[in-house]
């Protein structure tokens, strides 16, 4: 069960494909599912901060198992997808209908394409990274790999970090300068690792050109299979999973900074620099992405693997009430803002934030 308790994940798939064939409110049960019930539960359930112990972790940590439950996410997601361009056809558009399986799609590009992607985009197995860029490909957000690898691991809490959300920053305009600011940085890194090579900026070596062709052709591929509606249905559930992501974003480094050392650089990202929750269904969803500051520490770390660390701020709840919550500006600056102001004076015990 400790390692088949990650597929819970399929359950996503499960509740749009019901949404996909149903109408009214049931196009929505996947929203409703975990954007509702997970969060109202996780409230009943107690934080799991148990680790595995050295013996379990080394005997874990190459199992097969773990890996084929994310390769799953491939077929699944493409196979989705394609079902969602069928039934997004046929779907009136401004229904419904047409609101809610654009809605679910979004949540299963920003779930299984994206938060996957993110996952096997930082093994050092070519094939496991090619099903990576391939998943967030699904989701139009491939630039996402240059800048989350080589730019926000170095700059993550601190202000040149685009993906790490200031004090007092708003939600909304931190989904457009994560997503763009982060879109012209991929940019900037793969032309500084060109100059590096000795390859014009512009070579097919520049993964950023290989993904802007890669996203070209599919949204060329869509509308000549269907037409130019499903192709604006697409890229707006494909929006929905980038909007999810900036949510996650901004929830897992809110306010959070690093000190400036003695030789005027910053210091090391440690594990009190992102927010992380124990809940153990938000874990579950997102391979523990919500343990967060061990994945920080160490981007290496498989998902199976990462700690519970006594210094690492928690949340009140998991991730997905947390997302939910963020929505609620003013009552999120209200109590976030109390927990970073007993962080910043170091007077605070763990278990109460």
């Amino acid at each position: 069960m400790k390692r088949a308790k990650y597929l819970f994940v399929y359950t996503l798939p499960i509740s749009v494909l019901i949404a996909f064939n149903n109408e009214g409110i049931m196009t929505f049960m996947p929203i409703i599912l975990f954007f509702g019930v997970v969060p109202l539960v996780e409230l009943l359930i107690k934080p799991d901060s148990s680790n595995l112990d050295i013996e379990s972790a080394e005997k874990e940590k190459d199992n097969p198992f773990y890996n084929w439950i994310m390769f799953l996410a491939l077929p699944i997601q493409i196979t989705s997808l394609i079902y969602f361009f069928f039934i997004i056809n046929e779907t009136p558009i401004g229904s419904i209908e047409y609101i809610g399986r654009i809605v679910s799609m979004g949540l299963m590009c920003g779930v299984l394409g994206i938060n996957i992607g993110h996952e096997l985009g930082h093994r050092s197995n070519r094939s496991e990274q090619f099903i990576g860029e391939v998943l967030l490909l699904t989701s139009l957000n491939t630039h996402f790999l240059p800048y989350h690898n080589s730019g926000h691991h170095f700059e993550v809490a601190t202000p040149n970090d685009s993906a790490t959300a200031g004090k007092n920053q708003l939600l909304y305009t931190f989904w457009l300068s994560s997503h763009f600011g982060s879109y012209i940085k991929a940019w900037q890194i793969e032309f500084k690792r060109m100059k590096k090579n000795g390859k014009a900026p512009f070579s097919l070596n520049n993964k950023m050109l290989q993904y802007s062709i890669a996203n070209i052709a599919v949204i060329a591929a869509i509308y000549f299979f269907f037409n130019l509606e499903v192709v604006i249905a697409f890229i707006l559930a494909a929006s929905i999973g980038i909007i999810l992501l900036e949510t996650v974003n901004y929830i897992e480094h809110y306010g959070l900074l690093r000190k400036i050392n003695d030789s005027g650089r910053y210091e090391r990202v440690q594990h009190n620099h992102s927010w992380n929750s124990d809940h153990p269904l938000g874990r579950l969803l997102l391979f523990n992405l919500s343990r967060h500051s061990d994945h920080h520490y160490k981007a290496s770390t498989k998902y199976q693997l990462l700690r519970s660390m006594s210094k690492s701020p928690q949340m009140p709840t998991g991730y997905p009430g947390m997302m939910v919550f963020s929505l609620f500006q003013p009552l999120w600056f209200y109590v976030m803002n109390k927990k970073l102001d007993r962080i910043n004076t170091n007077d605070y015990e763990n278990n109460d934030l």
